[in-house]
């Protein structure tokens, strides 16, 4: 309780930790995310394979795969134990700057400079819907603690989403 620093990673503009606390994943304007023991500091991994800055890296709910997302147009999916590209999700017509799986860790929406949200199956990337209704760009999509709901935030606004039918609830 005293707030001392623990350790300070070597870089990172976004980061999450793993389910279980032990990695943290760590993103930049360097294109690059890196895995790191979030005991020791040591970094694990790389995963190379994005064309531009990350807006966002988060594990998925078992902590299997990490889910990235980039001003590349891209969110990619990728295994922790290995760090292979699993999958790469493409149709956004700008930067994807958030990414989110949902509680069950089965989908993962997407939020873009497009003014677009886009639900994806995180099993086999692909796309299963896309929520329009922004002016602007979208700048954080998440799901709900139960999974039923989506919430995005674009420009002054705040929407909230069926996460079934991609209905605008408010």
């Amino acid at each position: 309780n005293t707030g001392t620093e623990l350790m300070t990673l070597k870089e990172g503009t976004l980061a999450s930790y793993s389910p279980d606390g032990q990695r943290i994943v760590t993103g930049s304007v360097e294109k690059i995310p890196k895995v790191w023991d979030a005991n020791t500091g040591t970094e694990l991994m790389t995963l190379a394979g994005h064309g531009g800055p990350l807006g966002s890296a988060i594990y998925s709910p078992d902590g299997h795969q990490i889910v990235t997302a980039s001003e590349d147009k891209t969110a990619r999916i990728w295994d922790v134990n290995t760090g292979q590209e699993l999958f790469t999700l493409t149709g956004h017509d700008d930067g994807v700057w958030s990414a989110f799986y949902s509680p069950d860790g089965q989908r993962i929406v997407t939020g873009s400079q497009d003014s677009t949200a886009k639900v994806w199956d995180a099993k086999t990337g692909k796309e299963l819907m896309t929520l329009t209704g922004h002016d602007h760009m979208i700048f954080s999509a998440a799901y709900s603690a139960d999974g039923k709901r989506i919430v995005t935030t674009g420009g002054n606004a705040v929407k909230v989403w069926d996460a079934n039918t991609g209905q605008e609830l408010m």
